[in-house]
């Protein structure tokens, strides 16, 4: 079987794209965004930066659909169970500060 081979290019595109996500990434320091858009915007480029990595670097890409569910299913498990605790802190909180004053 013979192994397949990308072109060059794609390669160069997908750093390029990863140099300009960085460079996003920085000016939102730079530009002193805070609270939530902050790290909404920190997350969106760092998610979007793995995507490009785990799809073209690690040839994800080309993997069969079993293979891309084994690798990305649990990690959107925990995502979604994250949140869901993020949740319950957010009530929990709101409840300590109304009971126990």
């Amino acid at each position: 079987m013979e192994a397949a081979t990308h072109p060059i290019g794609l390669y160069l595109k997908v750093w390029l794209l990863l140099f300009v996500l960085s460079t996003f990434s920085y000016l939102v320091d730079f530009f002193h965004a805070e609270s939530y858009l902050r790290w909404t915007l920190i997350l969106l480029l760092m998610m979007a930066k793995a995507g490009l990595i785990v799809a073209v670097f690690m040839h994800l890409r080309w993997e069969r659909a079993a293979l891309i569910y084994v690798v990305l299913a649990p990690p959107l498990c925990l995502l979604v169970l994250a949140g869901l605790m993020w949740m319950e802190s957010d009530y929990t909180f709101v409840t300590r500060l109304l009971y126990f004053r």
